[in-house]
């Protein structure tokens, strides 16, 4: 079996050492090539090579945002038996990911399931979303929760380190300063359904649970599945009470509902529009602003080992 390994070197909870030991556990039961990442976009280009060499496993040490970008590159042409399996050792700060396939978000544990799963052949097809034509693995948003993540990332690129208090901070500050709450610019557009207007954020799940503060799950949709069709939480207007409440819910593991929530389960298709450029994310990265998104589900789209 031959195998590529993808390394973020910038990983958040890996180190030289938890690197080696990655490298030769591996070496043990495949036919390993070790590349490091060097930029943004970078393990998509060497996914794309995994597949045009006939690798059988792309394995990844990383976090969400280099997951993402590897399963972008094995799927750049669409699934198909020809694309190599999946394998994710948990790196980053928060590992979902991982974290919905069922593996343990230590890399050292879940190292020892990727081998064990490596030696039976042991694989799962899961299905995938896809934002206009990016794929995401596990969860999307536009609107409130993605100007989140580019404050987070902003700090981060000055120093900062990711923790849930980092988070809540700026999730306050961006309350604070989100400008005209009551009259939200996104509109929600289903095949057959009458639009729905006047939404301020959204929130995308392709599984379960969309992300955790620390090792408590957030899960606004707690019946999203990698077997079902997409789910979505939206709100309407970003009022003290009614964000207050949802805020609430989420914290306290209850799925938000009210006059001012729209929830959407197992959906095939949806488009998302907005009057401005909104800001957006997949898989807990930023990638900037835009005013059109058409969101699809794609079944049995990739196989992981887990």
């Amino acid at each position: 079996m031959r195998a590529l390994l993808v390394v973020n070197p910038k990983a958040t909870t890996t180190s030289a050492r938890s690197r080696d030991v990655l490298v030769r556990a591996l070496r043990s039961e495949v036919s390993l090539e070790l590349e490091y990442t060097q930029r943004r976009g970078h393990a998509a280009e060497l996914a794309r090579q995994a597949v045009k060499e006939g690798m059988d496993v792309v394995v990844t040490l990383g976090g969400d945002g280099t997951i993402n970008e590897v399963v972008n590159g094995l799927l750049t042409d669409g699934p198909s038996e020809a694309v190599p399996a999946l394998a994710v050792v948990p790196g980053g700060s928060t590992n979902v990911f991982a974290g919905a396939l069922g593996l343990p978000r230590d890399w050292a544990e879940g190292t020892s399931v990727i081998l064990e799963a490596l030696r039976e052949r042991r694989t799962r097809t899961i299905g995938l979303g896809r934002a206009n034509q990016r794929w995401f693995t596990f969860c999307a948003g536009m609107g409130f929760d993605a100007e989140v993540i580019r404050r987070v990332e902003r700090a981060r690129s000055q120093g900062r380190i990711s923790t849930p208090a980092l988070y809540l901070r700026e999730a306050l500050a961006q309350f604070a300063t989100t400008r005209d709450r009551r009259h939200p610019p996104m509109t929600l557009h289903r095949p057959g359904a009458e639009p729905i207007t006047g939404l301020a954020a959204i929130i995308v799940q392709n599984t379960s649970p969309w992300t955790y503060l620390g090792n408590r799950p957030i899960n606004p949709s707690p019946g999203a599945s990698f077997d079902l069709g997409l789910d979505a939480v939206a709100q309407r207007t970003l009022g003290i009470s009614s964000t207050a409440r949802t805020a609430f819910h989420l914290l306290s593991r209850t799925p938000p509902r009210g006059r001012r929530v729209v929830r959407l389960h197992d959906v095939d298709e949806f488009t998302l529009s907005s009057l401005l450029p909104q800001a957006y994310q997949l898989d807990g990265d930023y990638l900037g602003e835009t005013d059109r998104i058409v969101f699809k589900s794609e079944p049995r789209a990739l196989r992981v080992v887990c």
